[in-house]
Formats: C-alpha cells, structure tokens, sequence
C-alpha cells in the first residue's frame, strides 16, 4: 500500500493517549510539589509560625510577579513594536528571505514566548531577594552617620543595596530589549547593511535611539550610586573610602555619571532629529573618560601622590576605619587595663584569688564525651556527642561549672533490628542531661556526676528528661495514641538485666497530626514511606515529629538569622531546653573592615564551617532562642532591643519575637554570651586594639590568637575560647565568663610565642525575670608590657613536654599500653600573673577504656609543677603553699552516679603501674634548687662573686635537706 493510502486512524489513537499520558505526569509532579508545600504549611501553623511562611511567600509571590512583568513586558513591547514598524515593501536579500521564512511559522510563539522565559527567570531572580525587599520596606535608622557623605547608616545597610539591585536589573531589561529590538529589525529590513554604509528606518532610528538613551541613563545612575558604595567596599589597606578614593574616585564617579546622562540626551535628540554622530562621538567620549577618569586617574593620584607619603595620607581615613570597624563589632567599651604579671610564683600568692582557683574547670569537654558513654549511655541506642557542653548551676548556693550532654538516640546502634516500624514507632527519644562537675574527679580520675542515670537522679531538680527534639534524633518519628491505648514507644531500658523495660506515650503538640488519609498521604509522599500511609501504628491521635535539630528549628522560623555553630542544653523551669543564640549581621556597614565569619570562627574544635554569609562587617547577638526537648516549641526572645536590624525584622515579622521581659530568671540563669561572637571579636581585637591610626599602618603591635598548643606541630588550627567562672582585674567577684589570648602577629624566625593580650568577657546574664546583668557583655582587655616575656600557650606547653620530671612521669604512664592525653591548656589570671593549668588525662587502648584524670600540670612563669591534684601542683608551684585551695575534689568512684551502671564498664581503664611522682615537699625542694642554679649561673655570667657564693651556699643547702627528706620517704614506705 503507498504511503498515501495508509490509515492515519492508529497515529489518531495514539494522541489522546499521548496527551492523557502527559495529563497525569503533570498531575503526578503538581501533587508532589503541593505535598511538599502543604506539609510546610502544617508544620509552621503546628509550631505557631505561620506569619513567618506567609509573609516570605507572599513578598516572593509579589516579587516573582513584579520581575516577571518588569522583564517581559518591556521585552514583549520591544519586539512587537518592532514588527508592527517595519517596513513592509523592504527589500531584503536572498539570505534573510530564507531566515523569514524558517522564522515566520514561529513568529507568534517566539513573540510571546521569549519574554515569557525571560520573565520566569526575572521573576526566579526577584524573588530570591524577598528579604532585602522587605527590609527596604521596613528598614530602621541606625542613628550613626557615615563620616564621608553624612548619611545614616541605615541608607547603606537597607537603601543602597536595594537601589543598586533595581538598576542592574532595569539595565538588564533595557540591554536585552535592545538587542532583540536590533535582531527583529534586522530580520525584517528595518536595518540594512550595503556594503560599508548601514541603513536604519525612522521607526527602528526612534526605537534604538529611545533604548539606548534609557540605558545609559541608567547607566548614569549607576555611577553615581557606585560613589556611595567606596565607603563599604574593601580596598587594598582597608574598608572603606581612601584618600586616591575621596580625591579621585568619587569627584570621577561625578563627573562620569554626568557624561552619561549627556550622552543619553543625545539619543533621545537622535530619535527625534535623526543624526547619530553626536551620540556616537558621546558615547566614544564616555568609554575615552571611563579609562581616563576612573583608571588611569586614579593610580596616577596612588602612585605619585598617595605611596610615598602613604602614613600620613591615609591617616584621617585609617583612623574612620578603626573607630567605625570597633563600633560594628561592639568592640568600642572594650575596657584596657594594663597587667604587669608577675612570673615569680611566690608562697601565698593565690590567697586573694581563692574563689577562681576553687572554680578552675579540669574536665575537658573534648575529652570525657568517651568517658559519659562508658558510664551513662546504657545502651547502644543511645549515644552522647563528641564534645560536650559547659554550663552552670547553682547547688547549694554556690555557682557550679558543669560539664553537660544530652543521652540522645543513636539509631544505627539497632543493627538488625532497625526496622520502620523500630526506628519510626519504638525509638522515639533520648532521655536525660548528664552534668559533671567542672572541678572535680573521682579518686581514680572519672568525671564526678552532678545528675546522670536512668531514671535521672541528681542536684538539678525534677524535670521533663525526655529529649524528642535534639541534635541527633531520627529523620522523623510517630508519636501519640488515643488515651487507655497500650503505649510502645521506649521510654528508657531497664536498670538491671531480667527486668522490664518501661514504655511511654508522647503527650504533646510537637508535630502535625496524622488524624487523616489525606495527610497521612501527604507525609509518605513527603519522607517516601508507604508505611506512614498503610501502618496500624498511625492513628487518629499520632503526630509526625521532625525538623528536629535545634537549630533547624530555629532558623526556619526566624530566616534572618544567622545562628551560633553551638547550641546547649539547659534545665530552666523544669524543662529541658536547648539555648540557641542568633545575630543579625551585615556586609555594608561603612568604614568597617570585613571578616569571614568561617574563618574566625573556625579553630581546634571546629573546622570552618560552609556559610551562605560569610564576609561580615557588623554583627549583634540579637535574639535568644529556646527549643523545648520535648516537645520542639521555639520561643524567640529580642536580647538586644537597640539593634536596627532586628528591629527592622521585628517590623516584617511583629508576632515573632518576645521582650527580655518575657525571660525567667532560671533562663537567665543558662544564657552566656555566645562563642562565635567572642571569635569574631577577638579576630578584630587582633589588630583593632590599636586605636591610633600611625601605630595601626605600621603593624607595630598586631596581635593573633595563637594555635592550638596540644594539636601537632603542622596544624594550623587556633585555640579556642574557654568558659571558665573566673574574677578579672576590674570585676569585684568571680564570674562566668569567656576568655583567650594573644599573642604577636609575626611570621617565621620572628615569631614569638609570649603573650601581648588576655581578653574575657562577662558572660553571666544574672538571674533576675526579664532583668539582663549590669556587667554582661562586659569586655576586658589585659595588656602585657612589651617588655614583658610571660610565656604563650605554645612555650608552655613546650616546656612541659620537655621537662625532665614531667617527662619521666609521662613515659611512666605510657606503659602497660596506654596513651597520656593532654587535656584544655587553660589560661587564668591569678595571683597577680598568669596561671597555666592543664589536665593530663590516661587511657588504656583497650577497647571500652575512656581517658581518666590522672595528673595536673601547671605552671606560672617559668616554673611548672606536675602532681596528682591541681591542689597539690598549686601547693608545690607555690613554695609549698599557695595561699588557696582549688576546687578538685576527690570522691570515691561512682559517687553521684545514681541510677545504675554501664551496662558494659570499662575494663583495664588504666594500667596497673603507678608511676612515683615527687612529694609535694620533694618538688618544692626541687623548683628551689633549679632557680638557686639559675641564680648561680646568672652571677657567675655578671662577675658577682658575691651573689654566686650566696646562691652555691643555698644550692647546696637545698641538696643536703633533699637528701634528708628521701630517706626520711624511704624509711616511711618500708
């Protein structure tokens, strides 16, 4: 049969089926993708946050339609003037002939299609910047005015990011116009090309000429906002408008702006007069005044006039840069006392600092997270992080550091019997907060436990211990069941082998209900779990928990906050909390220097992180968060009220936020000031300590934090800012607090590792309802004379593991197959010096071992002492009496653990050889007879025969009592 006669019925069949097909996948992706949005609207009208979701819907929603119509329509008018004026009896070539007639059955689609496309994809554009939008809208004065243009700070944070997106999107518009209106009038004669001589019609001479006139305007436009821009912009030596920007940039930037505008007249006089030459020579004297005016200008100025007096320069500039950099940071109060340390560690010298030596922190939250999972986990379904949390507590009326963790799930501890039904329905929630004390340590070196146990026994009162919202819980969970129903979900194991395990029932409003088909439908397509639809376990009373990770939770409710890398758990009020801290930040203050926030924050504990913001100028801890354990609530608390931007936010979002006032006591009790802000700080501090614009060119006194003194010799990891419940010249009474060090910003062979700064900051908020501390936030910055060579955390820790007594004991402690651990180096300002104290923790390498606190090691200027208890070591340090007991209790093992025992207790924790140390007598008599060597040396160096014979006489002295003294030990042992 020829191919003319054959049936087309089949292909006629086919369609509808085809179009069906097409139908349904349609339906298919709509319904997932409406899935996935209704499931959002459940979870955010559950929580109480559902303004929140409206309102950024609404504004992309608004601004997706606002972008799509400003592109496309411009777009489609473009075109369609274009054709409308062509010339109708224009005479085209044999090529552009064929291109009409392949262009022409496409015509209609392309004319409404192209600008549809480029609409979507302005609309996409637009409507991911619905948060700059909506500040624009809301935006708050800053009350601060930059020291070049006068204007508030507030323009360049809200106003000029947003007038500069405008013009680069209307430029984008107008440019694309352009270039469609030159192809359709190309296509359908309306511009010819014969030879060297180019042909334009009137209409397509009007519509160029208009369409370029308007994007030069914007051009102009631009230019002129640029000069605004010079004051946040990072220049070679700093933030900030320089001396070659304010005498040549921005006068250029006038100049050039005006250029543009001419120039754009002279299009819209072309349009009408018909004569390109003016615009043409224009726009050539714009692109010749681009490279004269604001290149080759400029770095005339740069070279010639501002590198061979650059100090003197610059210096009114520098100066803006410092004194604006340190107020964005809120660095400016900083407090400058100048601290002689003493480095001779005299008997009695602690005796004034007896309340910070008692609340020296010898348990090293890096350290013993091995230890909480030997003695508190249970159960291989539960599981502790790998660094823990530092807190405080009031038990017995005093103040207690305590080392804190929540028993969270650990899921894959099921193995093979990980099934949906186990992992979804059983395993729902950890249980409990292990605490520790900071300063104390059972006889044989385990942590002392302030609360711990399953059922939860201790000194932090009743409370909710069940965790369903944590750092580690499942993807989901179901919860819930109709009252009298038989509860499933494991609450916590039994204590002792043989007895019954105990089962509870979620009792609180922590997810959407799955109290129909239709949203137990939506969840399975959302998590792709058909057993949420089909299993018997979903009832009319479950919930879906999830989004369970504090700080997830957190920042979907409050979108304009960047959040802390770290967030705790916390008793207050009964309840299990975690304390998550947010900042408002920005990159456009003017005049500040910018910091990556990853890189600051980044040290030992924590590489640096991936952040979608991450060059900052300005930061503010500005809200407080709190996430119930148990059942996920977030409450939002305005910590500092006075920041803009929060209070432009507080505009966007009025039911979000609750007032300080709003903030018990016991809460304020557990909030401290956050420790990616301190790093941030400090990385500032570094070289911002410096406020006087010739020292700070110069780079005389540049400061860093110095590394991580226990890591290996080729890392390059810094060390981190500790919490430590201490008193600072200037304070009147301990309290808790954040601190680091400094030492000198050098390189190589010039490098010196002796400490320049101690800075801390009063992280105790008070305990008042609603009522934050007068001393919170209190920054202090010790400064060391110049001349002064107190050693830095590298040359101590340096000296402790070379020195030979230290050494012996070590190598002692390492065999019978165990390692010595080096614990926190910390740094405390005692005595009128600067005390170093450091916990030396073993562990066998069996497979259950954890490391126990064996030894302390301290250290005040150049002499180090190396004993069982840091009571002991400060005794020794200080000629047999240091004037102050620390806090390092011992108690017998297991006291205060209450609530059973590991399941599977460490065996062989540390090796049966004890190694001898000196007595604290011997090692007194010890660091005696070393500094009387010194002594000796030093006068036989000088010529002071003197001095030399009092030194040898009392060398000698010492070597005769500790001869004595070792008998008299020896004779005692036996």
């Amino acid at each position: 049969m020829s191919a003319e006669t054959q049936d087309p019925r089949p292909s006629r069949r086919r369609a509808p089926i085809a179009i069906t097909i097409g139908v349904v996948a349609v339906l298919l992706v709509g319904f997932f993708l409406f899935a996935g949005v209704y499931a959002d609207i459940l979870w955010f009208r559950q929580l109480g946050f559902f303004d929140v979701l409206a309102t950024e819907w609404i504004a992309r929603i608004a601004l997706f339609l606002i972008g799509f119509v400003a592109m496309a329509l411009p777009v489609w008018a473009s075109i369609f003037i274009a054709y409308r004026t062509r010339p109708v009896y224009a005479k085209l070539n044999s090529q552009l002939d064929r291109y009409q007639e392949v262009f022409e059955p496409l015509r209609r689609l392309a004319m409404y299609g192209v600008p549809v496309v480029l609409g979507v994809f302005a609309g996409v554009s637009t409507a991911s910047r619905w948060d700059a939008a909506l500040a624009w809208l809301n935006r708050t004065p800053f009350g601060t005015t930059d020291p070049q243009f006068g204007l508030d700070v507030g323009f360049y944070v809200f106003e000029l990011p947003f007038y500069r997106s405008i013009v680069g999107f209307a430029s984008a518009v107008v440019l694309l116009s352009g270039l469609l209106v030159i192809a359709t009038n190309y296509l359908y004669g309306a511009i010819r090309v014969s030879g060297r001589e180019v042909v334009i019609s009137k209409s397509a001479r009007v519509q160029i000429a208009i369409t370029a006139g308007l994007y030069l305007l914007l051009q102009g436009v631009s230019i002129w906002l640029d000069q605004y821009a010079t004051v946040t912009e990072q220049g070679t030596l700093f933030t900030g408008a320089s001396y070659t920007d304010v005498n040549a940039v921005i006068p250029g930037q006038w100049i050039l702006a005006a250029i543009a505008i001419g120039v754009a007249i002279l299009f819209f006089v072309t349009a009408i007069m018909g004569r390109w030459r003016l615009p043409l020579v224009g726009t050539v004297l714009l692109l010749v005044s681009s490279l004269i005016i604001g290149s080759i200008y400029p770095w005339v100025v740069q070279r010639f006039q501002v590198e061979p007096n650059a100090r003197t320069a610059e210096a009114p500039y520098l100066q803006r840069n410092i004194d604006l950099t340190r107020d964005a940071y809120g660095v400016d109060t900083v407090e400058e006392i100048p601290y002689a340390a003493k480095t001779d560690a005299e008997p009695g010298a602690l005796r004034a600092d007896a309340e910070t030596t008692a609340s020296i922190r010898l348990m090293d939250p890096q350290q013993i997270s091995q230890a909480f999972g030997q003695l508190e986990q249970f159960r291989q379904y539960y599981q502790f992080p790998q660094s823990l949390d530092v807190d405080r507590y009031e038990i017995d009326g005093k103040s207690q550091d305590a080392i804190v963790a929540v028993r969270d799930l650990n899921l894959e501890g099921l193995s093979d019997a990980a099934t949906w039904y186990n992992t979804h329905i059983v395993y729902t929630h950890g249980y409990g907060l292990v605490a520790a004390a900071g300063n104390q340590r059972s006889s044989d070196g385990q942590p002392v436990f302030i609360q711990s146990g399953i059922p939860q026994t201790g000194s932090l009162g009743e409370f909710e211990p069940r965790v369903y919202f944590g750092e580690h819980s499942p993807n989901y969970s179901i919860v819930g069941a109709p009252e009298g129903s038989k509860a499933v979900e494991l609450d916590y194991p039994s204590g002792t082998e043989g007895s019954e395990r105990t089962e509870t029932t979620f009792t609180g409003d922590g997810g959407p209900k799955l109290d129909n088909a239709f949203t137990k439908l939506i969840y399975a397509l959302k998590f792709q779990s058909e057993q949420i639809f089909l299993s018997d376990a979903v009832n009319e009373e479950s919930q879906i928990l999830y989004d369970r990770d504090p700080i997830d939770r957190v920042k979907k409710v409050a979108p304009y906050l960047e959040l802390d890398s770290d967030t705790y758990p916390s008793v207050v009020d009964g309840r299990l909390v975690w304390i998550v801290d947010g900042y408002t930040m920005t990159d456009q203050y003017p005049y500040s220097n910018k910091v990556s926030l990853s890189e600051a924050i980044a040290d030992s504990e924590g590489a640096a992180p991936s952040l979608a913001f991450d060059e900052i100028n300005y930061i503010r801890n500005s809200v407080k968060a709190t996430v119930d354990a148990y059942d996920g609530k977030v409450t939002l608390y305005a910590w500092d009220e006075s920041d803009p931007i929060l209070q432009t936010w507080q505009k966007v979002f009025p039911s979000t936020l609750e007032p300080i006032s709003k903030m018990s006591g016991d809460l304020m009790s557990h909030v401290r000031y956050p420790s990616d802000l301190f790093k941030v700080q400090r990385a500032v501090l570094g070289r911002y300590h410096v406020t006087d614009a010739d020292p700070f060119y110069s780079r005389e006194d540049a400061w860093t934090t110095p590394k991580e003194p226990t890591a290996p010799a080729q890392s390059n990891a810094l060390q981190p800012p500790y919490y430590l419940t201490m008193q600072m010249p200037g304070q009147d009474s301990p309290a808790y607090s954040l601190y680091s060090t400094f030492i000198p910003d050098a390189r190589g062979e010039n490098s010196r590792n002796v400490l320049r700064g101690y800075l801390a900051v009063d992280s105790d908020a008070g305990a008042s309802d609603g009522e934050r501390s007068e001393g919170y936030g209190k920054l202090r910055l010790l400064t060391l004379p110049e001349d002064d060579n107190v050693p830095g955390p590298g040359q101590v820790q340096a000296k402790f593991n070379s020195d030979p007594t230290v050494s012996q004991s070590l190598n002692l402690l390492k065999q019978g197959q165990s390692d010595v651990i080096n614990g926190n180096l910390l740094t405390v300002p005692v005595g009128g010096g600067l005390l170093y104290v450091q916990p030396v923790y073993v562990k066998s390498t069996g497979g259950t071992s954890y490391p126990l606190l064996q030894k302390v090691l301290v250290a005040f200027g150049d002499q180090i002492a190396f004993q069982d208890t840091l009571d002991q070591a400060l005794n020794v340090l200080f000629g047999g009496d240091s004037g102050a007991s620390a806090g390092d209790e011992q108690v017998e093992p297991g006291t205060g653990q209450e609530g059973g025992t590991p399941d599977e207790p460490s065996t062989d924790p540390g090796d049966s050889t004890t190694p001898t140390a000196p007595s604290s007598e011997m090692q007194s008599l010890l660091n005696q007879a070393k500094q009387a060597i010194s002594d000796k040396q030093a006068a036989l160096a000088s010529g002071d025969w003197t001095a030399y014979g009092a030194a040898d006489a009392k060398l000698a002295d010492l070597v005769s009592k500790m001869i004595a003294l070792a008998e008299s030990e020896k004779t005692a042992g036996q």
